[in-house]
């Protein structure tokens, strides 16, 4: 039995006092990619949200990574946020700083002090998204997909249990969306656990995972043919 990794038991998503999403129940396991679809404005984003306590869960029970959604303290969010990798559509890359500089306020923000140890780590998710030799580019010198990649390494530098991707080809065209897809699709093959919202259909059908559709204010599972 793999072991859960986000479990929510009738959960409703809240905007402020507008109810966005209602009851969802879904069980994740470890290792599992999912898809989140849907409109814009269907709730994919707040459902993210919810995920990384963002947005507060205020009904129904919720745990991600051993975290309780429902009890969790403002003190401990980020804890909880060490334990994913967040990637968002619009890269949100410091514009002052290159790339090793990115990646390494990342660290020193979380706790790292070792020069050494965070150099090498810097190192190593580089190379994991193939953007080894761009350490030391601004995000203004990198293409679109070479940034969502640079994104893509800040959310792997504390190892984390699992990956939320908030439409991370949004802003993409077709081809370097394959590209970012290809890259994600090797992290979940190490075993990491990727929930990644999307309205790309293109890539749904060439990269076939679980997939939960929101609409009408719920949550559900389609099967692949009937997306």
């Amino acid at each position: 039995m793999s072991e859960t990794i986000l479990k929510l038991q009738d959960v409703a998503v809240f905007q402020k006092e507008n109810l966005i999403l209602n009851d969802i129940t879904l069980l994740v396991k470890k290792g599992e990619f999912v898809y989140v679809i849907g409109k814009t404005g269907s709730g994919k984003s707040s459902f993210m949200k919810t995920l990384y306590a963002d947005l507060p869960l205020k009904q129904g029970t919720g745990s991600i990574v051993d975290f309780n959604l429902k009890s969790l303290p403002e003190k401990d969010i980020p804890f909880l946020r060490r334990k994913l990798g967040i990637v968002f559509q619009d890269f949100k890359l410091l514009p002052d700083r290159n790339v090793n500089n990115n990646l390494r306020f990342v660290l020193k923000a979380t706790g790292w002090t070792d020069t050494s140890k965070m150099d090498k780590k810097i190192e190593e998710v580089l190379d994991k998204v193939g953007m080894k030799t761009k350490g030391f580019k601004f995000p203004h010198e990198l293409s679109g997909g070479e940034q969502q990649r640079i994104a893509i390494a800040r959310a792997l530098l504390n190892d984390p249990e699992i990956i939320l991707a908030d439409e991370p080809t949004g802003n993409l065209d077709p081809q370097t969306s394959v590209e970012v897809m290809k890259v994600l699709q090797d992290i979940n093959q190490t075993g990491r656990t990727i929930i990644m919202s999307t309205h790309d259909y293109a890539l749904i059908l060439k990269y076939p995972h679980k997939t939960l559709k929101c609409d009408g204010g719920k949550i559900f599972e389609v099967i692949q043919k009937a997306v």
